[in-house]
């Protein structure tokens, strides 16, 4: 038995609720894990307001709060490979498990062990933001030089791929909120704020002839106020936005596996993908982590410590 946060039904921040919960038993293909850290997402307030009911395994209510976390394997269910009890290990909870809690299960095929040296805390951030980062930047595929543009650059996804970018020797303007300025400017992006004025006479000041490649983290209006910055339409890479098809760009193609978490480890360890993580909630203030999110208060990568 372990303490989960969850809701009982779909709805705002009200029907959230601390609860005990029985250590969910492994199914096939899933590894039983003691949570030592869970990052905090977008997706986990789009989960509990019913706005993508696919991703919630098919589970009753009440359900756990959670997509991504690190932590100790304590038991496998049937056909996992590569993993074993005693683990240290980061991946996604594809299968409705949740991670705001002492204890879940994440798919093992989206699991991989953590590398000697990197912290539970860094892992926690990766399946997310990291591999969000890794593969829009290798989609997008801009030689060292060329200028891309973040749109969005303040969140964990944002400054993750500036730091990605940064490590490739692109040119990195960021589009944010006056908050996110400074975290933004630390790791070398030229920012734009969108409070301040026109965003596009802003670049223009910068790139007069427009930027290689956009990596759109908004979408809606923001990203077709953006996208004619980009001199080639299908290098604009949207992470949340499909209708970017219609302005000749691409959504981003996602790769979940587990050698996409290893390579993203590996990146982290190295320094290249350091997450800029900016505040580190107990689980008992769970509420609070995801509202920094939900609110979009906060930059950088929020994270709740379990263990």
């Amino acid at each position: 038995m372990g303490q989960a946060w969850g809701f009982g039904r779909y709805g705002g921040p009200e029907v959230q609720e601390l609860f005990d919960r029985p250590d969910p038993v492994p199914g096939r293909g899933e590894v039983l894990i003691r949570v030592d850290v869970a990052g905090v997402n977008p997706l986990d307030h789009l989960l509990r307001s019913g706005l993508v009911p696919g991703l919630d395994g098919g589970r009753p209510f009440p359900r756990v709060l959670g997509m991504e976390a690190a932590g100790t394997v304590l038991a496998l269910g049937a056909d996992v490979d590569g993993l074993a009890v005693g683990d240290a290990v980061f991946g996604f909870a594809f299968t409705g498990g949740g991670t705001y809690a002492e204890t879940t299960v994440l798919s093992a095929p989206n699991t991989a062990r953590i590398p000697a040296g990197l912290s539970a805390t860094v892992a926690a951030t990766l399946p997310v933001a990291g591999t969000t980062a890794v593969d829009a930047l290798d989609q997008l595929g801009l030689p060292a030089g060329a200028t891309v543009m973040v749109n969005g650059v303040g969140g964990g996804v944002g400054l993750a791929v500036a730091r990605l970018a940064a490590g490739r020797e692109l040119r990195v303007i960021g589009t944010g909120s006056t908050a996110k300025r400074e975290h933004a400017e630390a790791i070398g992006v030229r920012f734009i704020d969108y409070s301040a004025g026109d965003v596009v006479a802003a670049a223009r000041e910068l790139v007069p002839d427009g930027v290689d490649g956009i990596i759109d983290l908004v979408g809606g209006v923001s990203l077709r106020t953006v996208a004619p910055l980009a001199r080639d339409p299908r290098n604009v890479i949207a992470v949340g936005d499909s209708a970017v098809a219609d302005l000749g760009g691409r959504f981003v193609e996602r790769r979940l596996d587990r050698a996409n978490l290893d390579r993203s480890a590996r990146l982290a360890l190295d320094g290249v993908l350091a997450p800029v993580i900016t505040a580190v909630y107990p689980l008992a203030d769970a509420t609070a982590a995801l509202a920094t999110v939900e609110n979009g208060h906060t930059a950088g990568k929020v994270v709740i410590k379990v263990a």
